[in-house]
């Protein structure tokens, strides 16, 4: 059983295959963390469940490692929980008042104020294999007048007894994203958040504890993941006494809402889990649970061909029908028509929120060029924007009052459009009635779902939630509605690139676009820090064009299909263009990329020389049964000339033998402890060289 509970210490366990998460009701009726890492005996770490002062100042110590926690008496750390009851009174005080034990791996902890009919549910749900355990609260008000919510944390996450803690996080910005950062803490608070609307590209809500002195193949490593999609905030707070609280959960900014008398909030789920591997095994936890537990996908990505690059806004079907027949003979899967295929959509100051087919663009419709593509034994996709409008529209001219705005201002307008204020029940019907209009008159089986600007001027929700948590949660209710109507199609979020990629928006989304920049240099940084938390099972890389139209550089394409072979195989260069010589190819890239994309997407990573190392990067997947590995190796510069390098694999049975083969070369027979140890020589030169080598067990 992964959940215990002893009547004598008083103290719970939920326990995994590897580790030991403890916590228990002290002398104060004060539910506080107790130990989370490595398997223990939890009934021996009974003297660490005690009330502790240290002065007047610091009346109560032991606050500062609440399992969860509000804001009032002497707590004075980031609160779970802040509230103003209908009485004026602002102070919470929650005593332990039972438990539930769901089945086998859920636990419910019930907290009650002292005075007040005001309760609070911490949920927990267990994954043993993978060491992973869900959080998050259920807030109940049973009082006559309604309580005000100022903040609501889904989970407080405790780290105990490390001599330093360090933070590592990602960062970044439009086409710059996931850029890993790491932090030593200092006491005080480390915050990373988003107040625009949605995820955002310039921080995620991931993060990484450890010592400081972990690597990528030892360490302890504490880590957690919060499932929002629209503002989120994550608090890293060091006190004085050595303390890592982590809370995390929707952000308060401008978030705060009225609760009434008989009415319950949830939050979203906060994820977290422990590896004694380093950040490595961290990511394969990771990867693993999404796979199993969070993507609703259950089959392999398509190889597929974005008709972007090649035409932007000026779509026609007749053009779209050589491109498709192109991208048949490279031996793509799905075909995708992107921006401008609707409405006077031109350019991007106009169109946008008319969403019929351009008759003037597809003269015997939008169908006709779907049976064209399916006859070429393809899957067809559409882009869409259904959250915005311009004002040059026929939607805006007919509900101008469907924005967000606020009376007495006109509104910012970015990239030449407003968003649709979602929370209105009327918007949410509208993008609901068209999505099923198109996906029911039209045989689409992928659709591209894009956000392309941040929330301003967010006015007012009609009632309940703001207005911040009203579009998230409208947002995941017509996906998911979506997804029931129509079973068979496919959905990738995309925002401007990877600004709305969370555990929340991928247990709707199948597969996920990570960057507006498809420099493949540039991608590998990005890539990189992507699969520190999310499985590349849904990470889509296109192969573009050299010279790359955002950074300029020219990379052979080889290096480029490599580096968007290591996710899910996109091509949006303009293939009208390409010589025999780079179709013929690309062809091969395409089918030897399916013959290896179950072990690129269902297998596990090994990062065996990140970027930054040296003028190396490496990354090894290793299928799910063992029997095939396949590593892509790139070299960014030579320097002094040539030199071998041995590239030591990880992953491998160190008994077996293994056929390996570089580049489609003749295959040599290696054992994997020879591979793992001695390593496996190299013969990369020049600049911008990249090489794959292709495993089988023997």
């Amino acid at each position: 059983m992964p959940v215990y509970y002893s009547e004598e210490t008083r103290l719970f366990e939920i326990r995994t295959d590897r580790t030991s998460y403890v916590f228990g009701v002290n002398g104060k009726g004060t539910v506080q963390h107790v130990y989370w890492g490595e398997r223990v005996e939890a009934a021996e770490c009974i003297d660490m469940l005690k009330g502790r002062s240290h002065s007047s100042f610091d009346a109560d110590v032991d606050r500062e490692t609440e399992e969860f926690g509000g804001w009032g008496g002497s707590h004075y750390a980031e609160p779970g929980l802040k509230v103003e009851f209908g009485d004026g009174v602002r102070d919470l005080k929650l005593d332990y008042e039972g438990y539930e034990i769901a089945g086998e791996n859920e636990l419910t902890v019930k907290l009650a104020d002292r005075h007040y009919a005001f309760r609070v549910d911490m949920h927990y749900k267990v994954y043993p294999e993978h060491d992973i355990i869900e959080r998050y609260v259920r807030v109940r008000n049973d009082e006559a007048l309604p309580v005000r919510i100022e903040q609501a944390m889904a989970a407080v996450w405790s780290v105990q007894g490390l001599p330093d803690y360090r933070m590592t996080h990602v960062s970044g910005r439009w086409a710059g994203e996931y850029q890993l950062r790491r932090t030593v803490l200092s006491e005080g608070k480390k915050v990373i958040e988003s107040r625009r609307g949605f995820t955002g590209p310039h921080a995620n809500p991931w993060f990484a504890i450890d010592d400081g002195k972990s690597g990528e193949t030892h360490g302890r490593v504490w880590f957690g993941a919060l499932g929002w999609s629209g503002n989120w905030k994550i608090v890293a707070e060091k006190s004085t006494f050595g303390h890592l609280r982590i809370v995390g959960g929707i952000n308060d900014f401008d978030g705060a809402f009225a609760l009434a008398p008989g009415a319950s909030y949830t939050s979203p789920v906060f994820t977290g889990g422990f590896a004694d591997g380093g950040f490595g095994a961290m990511s394969r936890q990771l990867h693993a649970y999404e796979r199993a537990h969070v993507l609703p996908a259950r089959q392999l990505r398509k190889v597929l061909y974005n008709s972007w690059e090649a035409t932007e806004f000026d779509v026609q079907a007749d053009e779209q029908i050589k491109l498709a027949r192109r991208a048949a003979a490279l031996g793509v899967e799905r075909f995708v028509v992107d921006d401008g295929w609707f409405g006077a959509r031109n350019n991007d100051r106009a169109g946008l929120g008319d969403w019929q087919v351009n008759p003037a663009k597809f003269p015997n419709g939008l169908q006709a060029l779907i049976d064209e593509v399916k006859g070429l034994g393809m899957e067809f996709g559409l882009w869409v924007e259904p959250e915005s409008v311009n004002p040059d529209s026929d939607l805006y001219r007919a509900h101008p009052e469907w924005i967000y705005r606020f009376p007495t201002r006109e509104g910012t307008q970015l990239r030449n459009q407003h968003l649709l204020n979602l929370g209105l029940p009327e918007v949410k019907e509208f993008v609901l009635g068209f999505m099923t209009e198109l996906l029911a008159k039209h045989d689409i089986s992928f659709i591209k779902w894009d956000m392309n600007r941040t929330v301003t001027e967010p006015g007012s929700a009609p009632e309940g939630l703001p207005v911040w948590q009203k579009h998230v949660e409208h947002v995941y209710e017509i996906w998911a509605e979506l997804r029931a109507r129509f079973p068979h199609v496919e959905f990738e979020t995309c925002a401007g690139g990877g600004a709305r990629i969370d555990l929340g928006m991928l247990r709707f989304a199948d597969q996920a676009w990570v960057s507006d920049n498809t420099d493949a240099r540039d991608r590998l940084a990005i890539q990189e820090g992507f699969a520190y938390a999310y499985s590349p099972s849904v990470m889509m890389c296109w192969v573009t064009e050299s010279p790359n139209g955002f950074n300029g550089r020219s990379l052979p394409l080889s290096y480029r299909f490599h580096s968007s072979m290591m996710g899910g195989l996109g091509i949006g260069a303009n293939i009208s263009k390409w010589s025999d010589a780079e179709m013929a190819e690309a062809r091969e890239f395409v089918a030897l990329y399916k013959e290896i994309r179950g072990t690129v997407q269902e297998g596990e990573l090994y990062r065996l020389e990140p970027l930054g190392r040296s003028n190396l990067a490496a990354y090894q997947y290793v299928g799910k049964d063992g029997a095939e590995s396949v590593a892509f190796v790139f070299l960014q510069s030579q320097h002094f000339g040539s030199a071998e390098r041995r590239l030591r694999l990880q992953g491998l049975d160190a008994e077996a033998t293994y056929a390996v083969s570089q580049d489609g070369g003749e295959a040599v027979v290696r054992h994997g402890a020879t591979l793992m140890g001695a390593g496996f020589p190299l013969t990369l030169r020049g600049d911008y060289g990249s090489t794959l080598l292709r495993l089988t067990r023997l």
